[in-house]
């Protein structure tokens, strides 16, 4: 009887089963060969599969669970894909084995040469770090540089962030881990992730001791992590992905070009909540219109200030006092970017963040009454009654 040779293995065929009673292996295998006979006509013949060859030996192992036999089946083959899982299926219509009723089902067919790709693969990392890699282009090389830039990813802070090198000045602060990864593969190294949304406090105390540039997704989604870091850390550069784009599935050149156009944080807050076409002579106007407050409408602002306490509501006033429009304090910079009628008085139910007070400067306001103020400002007068 042929051997099959274990180079020319391409597939191999794991099954369980379950037999009534007692088995042994030759039972099994009696099975295996008996019990397919015929179904997929003679080019498909167990038998004659293995004696050209073409399946190898097939391993049993088996296990008494009371009066119950369970097991494992194995069998190599050297067919193609199609006539390997027609293998598969034949086998699992098996019904008996031995004396016993019996029930097969095939777990897995697994490509053996795919392991050993993954196997060459791995091989060739480990080879590569000892290393200076070679100048090839070809896919396989690029894919192994790729992951030893990966595998460079360290961890920063008691949150365990994913970083790259960061003992320089500068410090690139994405979202997540698909972020760093992406920004390792384009070569830039001075990369921390956020692990989500919310701001971790090492990230904070890292904005105290570098220079930190924001580089968010081309969504709203992006808009609100900017509006998030910019109330709790100290950023000095943002940059964003092209419109409708996250930084995981962008292109080296792509990401390259992002940190090259990366925006002051004060000039992104400028040019986010104007529109494009309003010159800045226009807004300079707006800004000289001077307001002042009488103490009848200093006793009216003091009113409608109480009135609001609570709601943690942003009420929009004009010069008159009168109510443009009543907003949630967590979207204040989203939703007074899309105002059209820029208010001149903004009252605040809670405590003016540095990120409000920019985004209240930036607006044109001139009067901003608050409970509490955690910035100040020498471009608007603050009141807190």
């Amino acid at each position: 009887m042929a051997k099959i040779s274990p180079v020319s293995i391409k597939y191999m065929i794991h099954a369980s089963f379950t037999a009534e009673g007692a088995l042994e292996k030759p039972d099994v295998i009696g099975a295996l060969f008996g019990q397919t006979e015929g179904l997929l006509g003679a080019d498909l013949e167990m038998r004659e599969l293995q004696k050209e060859g073409k399946i190898g030996r097939i391993e049993v192992d088996l296990e008494r669970q009371g009066k119950m036999t369970v097991g494992k089946i194995h069998i190599p083959t050297a067919l193609d894909q199609s006539e390997t899982t027609l293998i598969g299926a034949a086998i699992e219509t098996i019904e008996r084995m031995g004396p016993c009723d019996s029930q097969i089902e095939i777990e897995r067919i697994e490509d053996v040469r795919g392991s050993k790709r993954d196997y060459i693969l791995e091989r060739a990392k480990k080879l590569m770090q000892s290393i200076e890699g070679s100048s090839e282009s070809r896919e396989i090389s690029k894919q192994v540089k790729e992951s030893r830039r990966i595998d460079s990813i360290q961890k920063y802070g008691e949150e365990e962030l994913p970083c790259g090198d960061l003992s320089g000045n500068e410090i690139i602060v994405v979202e997540g881990r698909a972020d760093v990864i992406n920004l390792l593969k384009a070569g830039v190294n001075n990369v921390v992730g956020m692990n989500g949304t919310k701001l971790p406090d090492s990230i904070k105390k890292l904005g105290k001791e570098k220079q930190l540039i924001l580089f968010v997704d081309g969504d709203r989604g992006g808009k609100l992590i900017i509006q998030n870091v910019l109330d709790n850390a100290e950023v000095r550069d943002i940059a964003i992905a092209p419109d409708g784009k996250e930084v995981e599935e962008l292109a080296g050149k792509e990401i390259l070009m992002c940190l090259r156009k990366t925006i002051p944080v004060k000039e992104y807050l400028r040019k986010g909540y104007f529109p494009k076409e309003e010159k800045a002579e226009s807004l300079e106007e707006t800004v000289s219109e001077k307001i002042e407050l009488t103490d009848e409408k200093k006793e009216k602002l003091k009113e409608i200030f109480k009135d609001n306490l609570g709601k943690e509501k942003a009420l929009l006033l004009d010069s008159e006092l009168n109510e443009i429009k009543s907003i949630s304090i967590k979207s204040f910079g989203a939703t007074l970017e899309k105002i059209k009628d820029k208010p001149k008085i903004i009252i605040i139910d809670g405590v003016v963040t540095k990120n409000i007070l920019l985004n209240a400067e930036g607006s044109g306001c001139q009067i901003l009454v608050a409970n509490n103020f955690a910035a100040t400002s020498e471009k608007i007068k603050l009141l807190s009654f």
